[in-house]
This record gives C-alpha cells, structure tokens and sequence, in this order.
C-alpha cells in the first residue's frame, strides 16, 4: 500500500446526501477495478471507500461519497475535503476485484446506494475488456433520484446490447419505469440458477450476507465467484 497526498478538483452534490469527489494524487498510483482506498484522517483513523473510477484513468480518482447529519463518518470525510481541498489517501486495498481468469463468463452486479460506485468501476472495466460481454446490473435505492447515474448507465447500454440495467426502487413515484422492492428479490425473480455467473455485490452488509445465502443455497452460485466491498461479507 501507497499513501499519497492528493488534490481536491471537483465535489460535485449529485443528490441531496452524495457527493461525486475527484482527487488528483501527487503520485502515480495503480488498484485492480473494485478495490477501495482508505482516507487518512489521521495516523489511526483511515475510512474506506471504493473506487468509482477505473485503473485505465491514470490522471484521477473518482469517489461517491454517501454523507449526512445521520452519516457523520462519512460527513467528516466530506468537512475536511471541503475545508482543505486536500487529503490523503492509502491505497490500494480489498480483495474483491474483477477477475480476469474467464471474460466470456456472464457477469452478475448488484449494488445498493453508493455500492454503485464498487460496481461502475467493475463495470466500465469489463466492457473495456470485452465489450460483449454478458451483464446485468441491478441497482437499488429509497428513491428514484438515489440512482443518481441511471441516465449514464442507460445510454451506456445503448452501446452495449450485451448489458442489461436493471434499477430497483422501493418508493417509487407515479411515473417510475423501473422494478419496485429490493434488489434481492428482483435477481432471485428473473434467475433460476447462477451457477455460471461471476457476481459482485455492494452494499450494506446484512444486504451482501443475505444474498451470498440466499445465491448459493437457493440459485446454485459458487461462493468462489462471488465477491463483496469493503463492508460486504464482515
């Protein structure tokens, strides 16, 4: 691990409680696609939180940072990046990266909330790789305007018939489009089986436990190809 001082280029509030952060490190860096960074508060308390952005973009790091009065973990994150334009950052760290071992394998993704940032960094980089590849993503949240990039998800699925998006909302307004419920229930509705299926999930952790459950012993996963964040599988 590498820790390195890095600039603060862009916050951008992309709902009411997310913040899109991009740092500039003063370093070059590297990180597999689904591996996290810590943030250096001080020298006993980093945080982590997953990459957005891909190993390919060499110049930045995104990040979706989920934070608020009743998140002050992640709010404190926020004051000092808004306060110092300037943090540092240990990277890289996890084990759940994108394996590369079979790219014709169908590709299951699965995030709820800023877990999207895990899975856009998995996902952008499969594509790269194999731009028809098989996969679905399946993205929850309270509301419609939590899946704060739905409409870059959707046109990216223009260009890549091999995709398939699949949004999740459990309060849905009038004129929602997508699925109503959880994410859970909408994968275990449309697949009989996932034994051939690379899957990647982000999210709360009583979320991740239950779908590891619920996929190996209901739909035939296998447990060596299923893969968590951060805080999946603690």
């Amino acid at each position: 691990m590498t820790t390195l001082s890095c600039k603060v280029t862009s916050v951008e509030a992309i709902t009411d409680t997310v913040y899109r952060v991009r740092l500039v490190p003063d370093a070059p860096f590297s990180f597999r696609a689904g591996q996290y960074l810590m943030v250096v508060m001080d020298e006993r308390d980093k945080r982590p939180f997953s990459m957005a952005s891909t190993p390919d973009e060499k110049r930045f790091i995104e990040l979706h940072i989920g934070a608020s009065e009743i998140n002050l973990y992640a709010m404190a994150v926020m004051d000092r990046i808004l306060l110092d334009h300037q943090i540092s950052v240990d990277i890289p760290h996890g084990e759940a990266w994108l394996r590369d071992d079979n790219e014709a394998r169908p590709l299951l993704l699965i995030a709820g909330g800023t877990g999207f940032s895990y899975v856009r960094s998995i996902l952008l980089t499969a594509l790269a790789r194999n731009p028809n590849r098989e996969v679905a993503i399946y993205w929850g949240g309270r509301e419609e305007k939590h899946l704060y990039d739905l409409s870059a998800l959707e046109a990216l699925a223009v260009n890549h018939p091999g995709l398939r998006v699949e949004p999740v909302v459990e309060q849905p307004e009038a004129d929602w489009r997508g699925r109503t419920g959880t994410v859970l229930t909408a994968v275990l509705q449309d697949y009989g089986t996932l034994a051939e299926h690379d899957i990647y999930i982000a999210g709360r952790f009583e979320m991740a436990k239950i779908a590891r459950d619920l996929f190996c012993n209901e739909r035939s996963a296998r447990e060596d190809r299923l893969f968590g964040d951060a805080f999946a599988f603690i």
